[in-house]
């Protein structure tokens, strides 16, 4: 299977023989006063990603970035071509940044004329598979009701316009001047019906999270921590 890189390069070789009117072999500059051009990968450069939402992963994206050069003057004229080329269809993007000394150092050749190619690339990322479903799918309807509670402090004094929450979800409620609270609308599963009921009472600048017993008969007496 040819991975992108490979294929960004094999598409930028054949685009240059077009351009060129000559084949362009891939591989590093040569000492070859007679020789044509050549097209070398230098390094791989980040693009922008296309940001998504939900199950769709978009392909990762980035840019191969690729060396154009001649081995000699018999290879200006290619050159030439390639220069027009390039600047006339806007693509692949050209970039005439190619002079560093140290590049041709590092390729143990003289420097020469060259162009640089930003080809595109990516990656595809397919969506994971999601296992077989082997068994009937099975419905649960949770049921719902309605705790009555009292909230108090030391002394079992009651307290009044404390924030009764029911953690994770929306129903929430405001003890009256007795302390009572109604909260309405509790989920209640019937294969865990001794499950706790998590509150949060939130009064007086403080924060407190208690459990409650939701089987418990009658009102429920929460009493808040000192």
């Amino acid at each position: 299977m040819t991975g992108a890189i490979e294929t960004a390069v094999a598409d930028v070789a054949s685009w240059l023989a077009g351009a060129a009117g000559e084949p362009v072999p891939v591989g590093p500059p040569r000492d070859d006063p007679d020789g044509g051009l050549t097209v070398w990968p230098l390094e791989l450069r980040p693009a922008r990603q296309t940001a998504t939402g939900g199950a769709t992963r978009e392909p990762y994206r980035f840019v191969v970035r690729l060396l154009v050069s001649g081995g000699g003057p018999a290879a200006l004229p290619a050159l030439d071509r390639v220069l027009a080329a390039a600047t006339t269809a806007g693509r692949p993007e050209l970039v005439l940044a190619a002079g560093d000394p140290a590049l041709w150092r590092a390729l143990g050749v003289a420097p020469r004329p060259a162009l640089l190619l930003d080809a595109p690339a990516r990656v595809e990322r397919p969506v994971p598979v999601a296992p077989p479903v082997r068994q009937p799918l099975r419905l649960r309807q949770l049921g719902m009701r309605t705790l009555h509670g009292r909230v108090v402090g030391p002394q079992d004094q009651p307290l009044a316009a404390v924030r009764v929450e029911l953690v994770g979800a929306a129903q929430a409620a405001e003890t009256d001047a007795a302390g009572r609270f109604r909260l309405v609308g509790v989920p209640h599963d019937p294969d865990a019906p001794d499950a706790p009921v998590r509150i949060r009472l939130t009064g007086a600048g403080r924060v407190h999270t208690v459990e409650l017993d939701p089987e418990g008969d009658g009102l429920i007496v929460v009493r808040a921590p000192d």
